[in-house]
């Protein structure tokens, strides 16, 4: 059991007020137990409520118009928390989070990860990591993680039953060269150690009422596998998502003994087979198999119904044939990062085909790649066939997770494991409160018991491997724990309950997601709550409310649920697009201030500034100039067909057009236009992409590749990727450094008058060269302004005010406009200063200067 804990301290040195943001990376499956924060000498600390009442006591501070800001998490599994306030200038802020894991015994080593990427380089940068372990320490090893740059900062104190490692880098050690103020701090440090264990393989750990019963037998013979990889190669998963995948298959498929067979099921709209049965994993098979997945080429829909079935259907029909060993294992592993589209698309008939059919001795693994995978539904295909998932990041080596993956769930040591614990005096021990987790290499039970009844606990494990028998028993004493445990600060005494209440409670919610009927999930969801509150755990059903001490300033934490059928009544903030598919800039910020990161870890979403430039409606351009803070808008209105230049960039390669749809009729005397088609076109990368209200279309080179707006999807091709939330949302990133995001309008089909139309977002950025020019492309070099004389107007409710910009004086009116990003149907208000006669004064020239021939051309200067 790992206890974590961050802390972050910031002091704002400028003269503005800020926007700091704490945004921390946690591991999936860690649970959150405490945050405070420190603002200017005002302290706020965290208690965990029942979400409705969380929720409730939130909505009161608001009304009374105090702080009350919402934490929440962004990622499914709050693997990130994230939180920001505004700080005054000269005053500090510091931020404490803790957090609690168990850690996993994989392929022979436990392994603890402490995510980094402050950002900057930071004055004071420390990280401690202490072991205590009963049993002993085998090894302990810091891997290089940082590609060599800090060779020998990490310090390793190791003793027989205790270590330290500090990572503590100079300002000076943080440079990534010495003249450079760029941090080389950003990635993982990462401690790998395991604990010395007896022949009898098994260690029962007993203290203040509740037992662990670690088991981790070593040196038994690989149980040999029959394997169906069932691999997803629809469209979505074309370019580098399905490298990766071929990569990881390559390698997968390389480590097969000869005694495992195995064949190859790859679909889309249609099913085939790479064998038609299970083949012996020869050198000849594997190198044929490997030439078959290499020829791959994603396309077309995703039949996820009828892929599932023929693999169940090939191993029940080799199991009833009896050409399977009989000490053997049997997996299924999916592939997938989409919906099914094509056949069977109801996700609760597909799990009861699934359940059906597939035979008791066969596990399903399920692999979700990218964001936008509905991992919910793979999650429960999963738990109901003895197998787990997990979700594959995109914005990571997906290769490395792929492999990672079959390593844990290929090689199980065991079968049959059975535990007793058969003093009479442990009565209060139920089935129930018994939680097996196997992970490749370890199994481990937890209970409950009356410490009054006894002073010791003993067990009996009966467990068949593949050809052996093992019957092992353990005793635990608890005098030399709890002497152990008392004799060093940073021991855990409490480490049983917390570690029987993590398993309990993620028991109960995999229990919850299968329960057979609505009175069975309301039972277990009390008893998840209960506990939840009871061990201060955010879960699904709980919120963190982080308040001050007179309790008139709160912010709340929501854990968002692990499925959307979780937790009626409550907010869902989970997202199936990736945080770095739709930056954190698509949420507009609702004060003009500039944001500066405090990051304890690293951070998968992208934060560049909260305030874009964008085109929405008429089509209306709102210009954010981040030096004077200032929104300045202007409309222009042309003809139906045209092109506009709204990114022009020669010298970086890279063009945004966009093309005018009109109205399906004048409203009031005037034809609206909208951008009906938007054209990018990277000129380095050979691509070329289209978006219009009905399709997403790629050009790389000589292939062409369409993605539906009824779709969630991402692509990958190099520097560019491209994800679709469904009917929403397009973001286009290059090199992770520049994203731009097409916003969908779909209007009633049969409006006599509006049509469908898109806005597009772009955020300032240095990116461009400084010869970027169109109508957005010039303010990437932001002018001048001043803006002076503000009075009334002709309405009352739009001042207007004299502004001097480019060596012109200009009449500007102040009024709204809307910001879709946050809601599409009624949008934000913005509030800018509008320029008149289509920017005349503002833009360079005229509007009708920047009319270009083709979707994909540049703009042609005088």
């Amino acid at each position: 059991m790992a206890t974590t804990m961050i802390q972050s301290k910031v002091v704002n040195n400028s003269p503005q007020p800020q926007n700091v943001v704490f945004d921390v990376q946690i591991p999936k499956g860690a649970f959150i137990s405490n945050f405070s924060m420190t603002v200017d000498g005002t302290t706020f600390r965290s208690s965990i409520k029942e979400k409705t009442v969380g929720r409730a006591l939130y909505a009161q501070a608001r009304a009374k118009g105090k702080m009350a800001g919402l934490v929440r998490s962004r990622a499914l599994d709050m693997e990130n928390f994230r939180t920001e306030v505004n700080v005054l200038p000269g005053a500090k802020v510091q931020f404490e989070l803790h957090y609690q894991e168990v850690k996993w015994r994989k392929l022979g080593s436990y392994e603890h990860r402490i995510y980094l990427q402050p950002g900057r380089l930071a004055k004071h940068l420390e990280v401690d990591v202490w072991v205590i372990e009963p049993q002993g320490i085998r090894f302990l090893h810091v891997p290089d993680t940082f590609e060599g740059h800090f060779d020998g900062v990490p310090v390793i104190s190791k003793g027989q039953q205790k270590a330290h490692v500090s990572f503590k880098p100079t300002v000076a050690q943080q440079r990534i060269c010495p003249s450079c103020r760029e941090t080389a701090v950003d990635g993982e440090l990462v401690v790998l150690y395991d604990v010395k264990r007896e022949e009898k393989a098994g260690e029962l750990e007993v203290f203040n009422g509740y037992f662990v019963h670690f088991f981790a037998p070593d040196n038994l013979d690989p149980i040999p596998k029959n394997i169906l990889f069932v691999i997803d190669v629809s469209g979505s998963m074309w370019g580098v998502k399905m490298k990766q995948t071929v990569e990881a298959m390559k390698t997968i498929l390389d480590d097969l003994r000869e005694e495992d067979h195995f064949s190859v099921i790859d679909f889309n709209q249609n099913v085939r087979t790479w064998r038609n049965d299970l083949i012996s994993a020869t050198k000849t098979q594997v190198a044929d198999a490997k030439r078959y997945i290499e020829k791959i080429q994603p396309s077309g829909g995703t039949n996820i119904n009828e892929a599932l079935l023929r693999a169940i259907f090939i191993l029940n029909e080799a199991n009833n044939l009896g050409l399977l060993d009989p000490n053997s294992v049997s997996l299924i592993i999916l592939v997938s990062d989409g919906d099914p589209t094509v056949g069977e698309l109801k996700l609760s008939k597909i799990q009861k085909n699934v359940k059906e059919n597939i035979q008791d001795n066969i596990s399903l693994f399920s692999l979700g790649m990218g964001f936008d995978v509905d991992y919910d539904f793979l999650k429960r295909l999963s738990n109901e066939n003895r197998g787990i998932a997990q979700r594959i990041y995109g914005n990571q080596d997906t290769s490395s997770q792929l492999k990672k993956f079959y390593n844990q769930v290929s090689t199980p040591l065991l079968r049959n494991v059975q535990f007793n614990y058969p003093h009479t005096s442990v009565t209060d021990v139920t089935q129930n409160n018994f939680h097996n987790y196997f992970g490749g290499s370890e199994i481990v039970v937890a209970g409950k018991f009356d410490p009054a009844k006894l002073d010791q606990i003993e067990s009996i494990i009966t467990a068949t491997s593949a050809n052996t028998q093992l019957v092992l028993e353990t005793l635990a004493q608890m005098d030399d724990l709890q002497d152990f445990l008392s004799k060093d600060k940073h021991a855990d005494p409490d480490f049983t309950r917390k570690l029987w209440a993590y398993l309990t409670i993620n028991q109960l919610l995999a229990e919850r997601s299968l329960a057979p009927t609505a009175a069975a999930k309301r039972r277990i969801t009390r008893s998840i709550l209960q506990m939840s509150l009871d061990h201060h755990i955010v879960t699904p059903l709980t919120s963190l409310v982080i308040e001050n001490e007179a309790g008139d300033e709160r912010m709340l934490a929501d854990a968002p649920p692990q499925d959307p059928s979780c937790c009626s009544g409550a907010l869902y903030y989970g997202s199936k697009v990736a945080p770095d598919s739709i930056p954190s800039w698509v949420n507009p910020s609702p004060t003009p201030v500039i944001s500066m990161l405090a990051q304890g870890a690293q951070v998968l979403e992208s934060t560049p500034p909260p305030h874009v430039m964008r085109v929405e409606n008429d089509p209306h351009f709102i210009i954010y100039l981040p030096k004077s803070q200032k929104n300045i808008c202007f409309n222009i209105d042309s003809e139906p067909g045209k092109i506009l230049s709204l990114v022009s960039d020669p010298e970086s390669g890279i063009v945004i057009n966009g093309q005018l749809v009109g109205a399906k009729k004048p409203n009031n005397g005037k034809l609206s236009t909208y951008f009906g088609k938007l054209g990018f076109y990277f000129q380095s990368e050979g691509v070329k992409i289209e978006i219009s209200t009905e399709a997403i279309t790629l050009r790389d080179g000589s292939s062409t590749f369409a993605l539906s707006w009824s779709d969630t999807a991402q692509v990958m091709n190099q520097r560019v990727q491209i994800s679709v939330k469904k009917e929403k949302v397009v973001t286009i990133t290059l090199d992770k450094e520049m994203s731009f995001s097409v916003l969908l309008h779909r209007v009633w089909k049969k409006h006599p008058i509006n049509v469908d139309f898109l806005g597009i977002y772009i955020p300032p950025t240095n990116k461009f060269s400084p010869h970027a020019h169109g109508l957005i492309g010039q303010f990437m070099q932001e002018p001048k302004i001043h803006i002076f004389n503000e009075r009334p107007g002709k309405d009352p409710e739009k001042p207007e005010a004299s502004m001097e910009v480019k060596g012109q004086k200009l009449i500007v009116t102040r009024g709204l406009q809307k910001d879709y990003r946050t809601d599409l149907v009624f949008g934000t208000d913005v509030t800018c200063w509008f320029v008149h006669n289509s920017g005349k004064g503002f833009i360079d020239g005229h509007y009708k200067d920047y009319f270009v021939p083709q979707l994909y051309s540049f703009l042609k200067r005088p």
